[in-house]
């Protein structure tokens, strides 16, 4: 059934590719909404907005939009200091028990010790996808450009231009599910999470530094927005697989598969396709997806 569902979904494809996505451009007032916080989510301008975390809440927000399928761009300036114990969450997700979810979450850590890149992958509500990583820079000193490119046939995971981690669909040979039927909202928040961000939960927040604030810029989005069912890409909300927009068969150059092995060589500190410790029995049958 896999294999049949994964033809019809690639005719449904090609036969929307002369659609157009919707290219939004970030005025946050128009484009998210605050919805949790009691203030501490606050819109400075239309091309800045800001999360804090205290003692009493942290705070987030969520795109109005729904997409299915998208390249999307923010650019996050991260709690500087000592944010041991916070988690910057910034990512794709459905609603319902069988959600998916594309996850950015930035852990915290001692002044002069690197954040965790923390990423994951959900499909049909199953996660346990993680791949960690540092970063090559301070996140905290100036803004970054954290990016997800989600097609029908891979995730990827990208910081300033560089490939950090890729997802394919091999759902039609190993019937691992992939994220291309339900749309997802953008979502951040900024929260506490010491017992495990940070060293496994050993180093707790610091509440004398709080308030921590994250902030937010030059929000883009080169998607198909679903609404009521229909994509601007053409189609049903199950269906809005195409257009002529290079995103959406988009994959990595040479050059870029370069930059992912080099990510991967040097600053990546954990990937669940190479704990044997979890995974006594073999590994999950995406790992030995090429």
């Amino acid at each position: 059934m896999a294999s049949i569902s994964s033809r019809v979904f690639f005719l449904l494809f090609l036969s929307l590719s002369a659609s157009s996505s919707s290219l939004v451009s970030a005025n946050f007032y128009d484009e998210f909404d605050i919805t949790w916080g009691d203030g501490r989510g606050k819109v400075l301008n239309p091309d800045l907005l800001t999360l804090s975390l205290d003692k009493s809440s942290g705070s987030g927000f969520e795109s109005r939009n729904e997409y299915l399928f998208g390249k999307i761009d923010m650019q996050l300036k991260l709690v500087p200091g000592n944010s041991a114990g916070t988690v910057t969450a910034y990512y794709l997700s459905s609603k319902g028990s069988n959600w998916d979810e594309i996850d950015f979450e930035f852990l915290g850590n001692l002044s002069g010790d690197p954040y965790i890149l923390h990423t994951n992958v959900f499909s049909q509500g199953k996660g346990n996808r993680e791949q960690q990583f540092y970063l090559w820079f301070d996140p905290t000193a100036d803004f970054h450009t954290y990016s997800i490119l989600w097609n029908p046939q891979r995730i990827i995971f990208s910081v300033d231009g560089t490939p950090i981690r890729e997802f394919k669909n091999a759902e039609s040979t190993t019937g691992v599910p992939f994220p291309k039927d339900q749309p997802m909202r953008i979502h951040s928040s900024l929260w506490n999470a010491d017992d495990w961000a940070t060293r496994g939960g050993l180093v707790k927040t610091d509440w004398s530094q709080a308030p921590f604030t994250a902030s937010y810029r030059n929000f883009k989005a080169d998607a198909c927005v679903v609404a009521s069912g229909k994509s601007s890409c053409g189609g049903s909300a199950a269906s809005s697989g195409g257009n002529n927009q290079a995103w959406l068969s988009e994959e990595l150059d040479n050059t870029k598969q370069e930059r992912l092995r080099w990510v991967q060589k040097n600053y990546m500190i954990y990937n669940y396709c190479s704990d044997s410790k979890r995974f006594p029995q073999g590994f999950p049958p995406e790992c030995n997806i090429v």
